[in-house]
């Protein structure tokens, strides 16, 4: 059996087993016709009329018009079945009507939904208004596209299409409308706007649609308000730029930077600073409680080998054992994770140390835990190594170029590792951070498949092996945490 295909949304064509079918004008409104009869048995006296387009009943010309009619016929049969394997006449039947005093042979159109547009335009939006947001966005959005323009536009206003144009051009209406709540109902504001704006340029009078449109405009303008930059990784989920503190990322798993000893404290500000982000991790999400933290991260440590441990003469303060650096222990917190990574190592002499490499390193070993722990759930950064834990060989708009590259060199081998990796960066940080650098590695490096950053301004990082490994800068061990997501102490 062929496989046909009849499109009305827009103007008419005729395709069988994926070949278009080169149908003259007449015959193209015969199908046309056919079609705005929605399934019903249309008189070769109607047909006649409506597809010649006359005025009037003309009985002496009946025989003639009958021929026009089955010369018509004929050649849109022989259309639907070039491969003359009886399609034909399955979808084009000839009936008789037995309505008046003497039968009257009829031709009727008989199409599966999905070998007629309009019909499988019509299931997907039925479907959809009694599906939930996402399963509805998905089939509205697939009906939209199946419309190119006008229904039946051959037909033009005819009598005999206005029923099914009438009934098509509401059921379009109603799918872009219900499309853009279903993409506000899923947080996707920036999806239904394009739609929202095309209705409001053919719509200028709808007070409904101007209505819609500002309250999207005025959504999109208050996640602007925080956002910076959004952009979509090739092949993965969205690289998102904002200001903040990144405790108020509550939609995200988050990342936060440790020393090799994992030390979480913050008496007095000798190991570890109280306004670090690990400081404020105690406070934020642990209520104070730092030996609840110790214990989960104790916990998750007993997952890993060991380095060495200190002598207590040789390090007198903080916690002894020590891990290799990039170890990542994913803490549960509320229903998220919170991804505790270990990027510099804490000196018996309390001062931290790190360098680009051991950063790279560190984020390299990092997204793997994310990807296996998160939950798909979209993951926070604060620009790392940027603030209490500062790596001196590379300024802020370096760090968020190794992360950003980090993250996309691990999702071309696994994108299924988050939706979104979200870089959260301080207000005082911005002035120091350049956005436009970012957006050119996007633009180039990534879309082509590069694997190193644009270093034509000079601020270009290359992978890890390129940076070198270096000392690293050399902080008193109550400054080893992160700037970029919460208001630390500098």
């Amino acid at each position: 059996m062929a496989r046909i295909r009849v499109s009305v949304l827009g103007p008419a064509r005729l395709e069988v087993d994926g070949v278009p079918a080169r149908l003259t004008p007449l015959t193209t409104r015969l199908l046309v016709r056919l079609v705005a009869a929605d399934g019903e048995p249309v008189p070769v006296r109607r047909l006649h009329r409506d597809v010649w387009a006359l005025d009037g009943e003309q009985p002496h010309a009946a025989q003639r018009h009958r021929n026009e009619v089955q010369k018509r016929v004929l050649e849109l049969r022989r259309a639907l079945d070039p491969a003359q394997r009886g399609d034909g006449a399955r979808v084009l039947r000839t009936e008789q009507l037995l309505a008046g005093p003497a039968p009257e042979t009829a031709y009727r159109l008989v199409l599966a939904p999905h070998e007629l547009d309009c019909a499988e335009f019509t299931d997907l939006v039925d479907s959809a208004l009694l599906a939930a947001p996402a399963s509805a966005a998905d089939r509205l959005a697939a009906a939209l596209a199946l419309v190119r323009g006008r229904p039946l536009a051959e037909a033009g206003d005819e009598d005999f299409a206005r029923p099914l144009v009438r009934r098509l051009t509401a059921l379009y209406e109603t799918a872009r409308r219900q499309l853009i709540r279903s993409r506000m109902d899923l947080g996707r504001h920036d999806l239904a706007l394009p739609v929202a704006e095309r209705m409001a340029r053919e719509r200028p009078d709808d007070q409904d649609v101007a209505e819609l449109l500002g309250t999207l405009r005025a959504r999109l303008r208050e996640r602007h308000g925080r956002e910076l930059l959004r952009q979509p990784f090739p092949g993965a989920g969205d690289l998102v730029v904002v200001r903040g503190d990144l405790f108020d990322q509550e939609d995200a798993n988050l990342v936060v930077g440790f020393t090799d000893t994992f030390d979480t404290a913050t008496e007095q500000d000798l190991v570890i600073s109280r306004d670090s982000v690990q400081g404020q991790l105690v406070d934020r999400l642990f209520g104070g409680e730092r030996r609840l933290l110790d214990d989960r991260l104790q916990a998750g440590l007993r997952a890993f080998r060991p380095l060495r441990t200190e002598r207590v003469q040789d390090k007198p303060r903080g916690r002894r054992v020590r891990y290799p650096l990039g170890t990542t222990v994913p803490l549960t917190v509320a229903g998220r994770r919170v991804f505790a990574v270990a990027y510099s190592r804490l000196g018996n002499d309390l001062v931290a140390r790190s360098g680009p490499a051991d950063l790279r390193a560190s984020l390299d070993t990092l997204w793997p835990a994310v990807a296996r722990y998160g939950m798909y759930r979209p993951v926070a950064i604060p620009l790392i190594g940027s603030g209490l834990a500062r790596i001196v060989e590379l300024d802020r708009t370096r760090l968020l170029l190794m992360i950003v590259e980090s993250f996309a060199d691990h999702c071309r081998r696994d994108p299924a590792t988050a939706p979104e990796l979200r870089v959260v960066i301080r207000p005082a940080d911005l002035e120091r951070t350049d956005l436009s650098v970012l957006g050119t590695y996007l633009r180039t490096a990534l879309l082509h498949g590069s694997r190193t950053s644009p270093d034509s301004t000079g601020t270009g990082i290359g992978t890890s092996a390129d940076v070198g490994v270096g000392t690293g800068s050399q902080d008193t061990g109550a400054d080893a945490g992160d700037s970029g997501g919460a208001y630390g102490r500098r």
